[in-house]
């Protein structure tokens, strides 16, 4: 049998920013993987928050 490798990939969550500060219920989360040894730093992505109706950048969190 093969052996299994932790992998170079993870899941990570991405979360609004914007919508924390605005005050409004809920929240925009997404869920994406990035490769650990090219991206050490944490992740930003421009994303739909379809509760604010608008992009909005998403920072990595956890």
């Amino acid at each position: 049998m093969a052996k299994k490798s932790k992998g170079n990939r993870i899941q990570v969550i991405l979360e609004c920013t914007e919508h924390k500060n605005s005050g409004v219920g809920g929240t925009s989360r997404y869920i994406t993987t990035k490769n650990r040894k090219n991206t050490t730093e944490r992740l930003e992505l421009k994303k739909y928050n379809p509760i604010l109706r608008k992009y909005t950048v998403h920072k990595e969190i956890k």
